[in-house]
């Protein structure tokens, strides 16, 4: 039977440490619906003659719930940020700034405008511009006062 620790790595009981390794690598990107599948699919398939205790269900929707939270604050969190980063790289416009282009090259000069991109994993990334040459905003070495 599947359990979920804690920590939220999973661990088969009855397996050796190897094979237990082996399957918390496994487990840990399950999506929340994948998590209860495997939660219905362990309750349909358990030993009639040993079957889940009343705490350990209770000690898994838990985590269940747990999880749900913790993506939830994760996304909101990311959603924050990437606001964040586009207020304060929209007040970079007009001022100068010393970074490092996205080709690599040293940039010294006046933000004339601001993007935002997406990348292949589908990840925001907010941009400056400055003379022709693009700046990912964490690349900003310098903010000078014109």
């Amino acid at each position: 039977m599947t359990a979920i620790n804690p920590a939220g790595a999973a661990s088969i009981r009855g397996t050796n440490d190897a094979s237990n390794t082996q399957n918390r690598d496994g487990l840990t990107n399950l999506s929340m619906d994948d998590f209860m599948k495997l939660l219905i699919t362990e309750m349909q398939n358990q030993d009639p003659l040993e079957p889940m205790s009343n705490a350990e269900m209770l000690q898994q929707i838990g985590q269940i719930r747990g999880i749900g939270a913790t993506d939830q604050l994760t996304r909101t969190l990311t959603s924050l940020s990437n606001s964040q980063e586009l207020v304060t790289a929209s007040n970079l416009i007009g001022r100068e700034v010393q970074a490092l282009a996205d080709e690599g090259t040293e940039v010294n000069g006046i933000v004339d405008r601001v993007t935002v991109e997406t990348d292949e994993a589908n990840q925001r990334m907010t941009k400056v511009h400055v003379e022709g040459k693009t700046i990912d905003i964490r690349n900003i070495r310098q903010i000078n006062s014109v």
